[in-house]
Parts: structure tokens; sequence; C-alpha cells
């Protein structure tokens, strides 16, 4: 491998549900007993914003049981080594709205879709964390008006960061995807930019990825499983009597 590589990591819900947390598709989805156009789309907010800031208080009593996991604790490992050894730039970007990736330790990192532990007002633009129920309970503590809601994404509202996530993929050597479905864009789309600058791409998913052709390599297994010892060749850990996972 030569040196400076700078390393670009996309998260989805694959990795937060080797914590235990539920994903937003499947027969078992965060979805059931809920349509999306009542709890996760701006004209939802707007028609009964108590029904979506519950919904988001769920998710967020959900999270705060679940604890970080392996691959989350790898991750954090890697972004450490990369920093302190000045091997190249390290950028975590994740679709997930739950905290386990800074509980583990992260620090450059992403959240594209917004995070459950923070709320804004649609009133005053007040932003902050927030680790109270919303749900009857949204006086802002700068206005004072009934304005704050959950700061997520909801269907139909634009990702965050995006051009600070657009600059990073255009510079990054390695591309790696881990627990994420590859079918919703503009996510979907990283790996086609990262390539098309050069960067060797790498996907870790217990599913069989609709854009699977994309990547130099596939790993079908648990990221909690296979992302540590992947971490750890890229640390050089790993004993050269081990087999590499390595690609550059």
């Amino acid at each position: 491998m030569t040196y400076p590589t700078n390393i670009v990591v996309l998260t989805g819900a694959g990795i937060s549900a080797e914590s235990g947390l539920p994903t937003f598709t499947g027969t078992d989805g965060l979805w059931n007993g809920h349509r999306i156009q009542d709890v996760c789309t701006p004209e939802a907010l707007e028609r009964n914003p108590d029904a979506v800031c519950a919904f988001y208080d769920e998710r967020r009593s959900e999270a705060v049981s679940a604890e970080p996991n392996p691959a989350h604790i790898a991750l954090t490992k890697l972004e450490r080594h990369w920093r302190e050894t000045g091997k190249g730039e390290f950028l975590l970007i994740t679709q997930n709205v739950d905290d386990l990736h800074e509980r583990a330790g992260s620090k450059s990192l992403i959240h594209m879709h917004g995070l459950l532990n923070s709320a804004f007002c649609v009133e005053c633009g007040w932003q902050g964390p927030r680790h109270g129920r919303l749900e009857g309970n949204r006086e802002c503590p700068a206005c004072e008006r009934d304005g704050l809601r959950p700061d997520i994404v909801l269907f139909g509202e634009a990702p965050r960061h995006m051009r600070q996530i657009e600059a990073a993929l255009e510079k990054c050597d390695l591309f790696i995807a881990i627990g994420t479905s590859g079918t919703v864009y503009p996510a979907a789309g990283f790996v086609e930019i990262a390539k098309s600058y050069g960067a060797q791409t790498i996907r870790f998913d217990i599913t069989l990825p609709p854009d699977g052709h994309q990547f130099d390599q596939y790993f079908h297994v648990e990221a909690s499983k296979m992302i540590p010892k992947w971490a750890g060749d890229l640390i050089g850990e790993t004993s050269p009597h081990q087999h590499s996972l390595l690609l550059i």
C-alpha cells in the first residue's frame, strides 16, 4: 500500500442491526405498524408533528439501549491509527441516525440523515442536543414557541453535508461500504463517484447488493465479524501467517 491513502467509509442500517436495532426495511422493519407518509415525511410533520415526534422518540429509546458492536469499535481504532500515523485522511459517513459510532469513539464522522439526539426549531432555526421526549414537549429553548422537530432527514428532504461528502469521495483512494442496501440515493451513488476518481472499492454486507458489480471486492458476511479483521490488516496487526484481506 502506498501512502498517503485517503479512506472514506459509508455505513448503513446493517451495522446498527448487529447491535440489535431494527432496520427500515423488511418484514421486521420500522415501518411495521406505521405508514411512511404518517411519520416520515414533511407533510406528516406539518399535519401531525406529535405523531412524527413520537415515532422518533421511540427510535431514540431503542438506540439508547443498544451498544456499539465490534465493527463500530474497529472503525474507531482504524480512524485513530490513520490520524496518529499520518497515513492519510479518514472520513466516516453514516446513513444511520443513532449515535453508536460516536459512542464507539468515532471523531471524523458525518451523519448525512441527521441524528436522533438532536432537534431543531422550525420557527427560529435553533439546533441542539435533545435527550428528552419531543412528543408533547416541543417548546424551543430559544424562541419558546412549539417549533421543535426531530433533527432527521425526512423523505423528500435533502441529505446533509453533501458538498463535504463529494469532496472527500473525489480524493479518496479506498471506499468502503458497510451494511448499506445500495438502493437509497444519493448514498447508493457514492461508489460510482469514488470509482470515477480511481478509488478502490470494497463492500461488506449480509445481503446481495444490486450494485455489487461496482465494487472491486464484496464480502458476504456480518460486519461485526469481518471489519475487525479487515481493519487489523490495514493497521498492520495481522500476523504474516494469517490470511490478508488487503487488496492494495
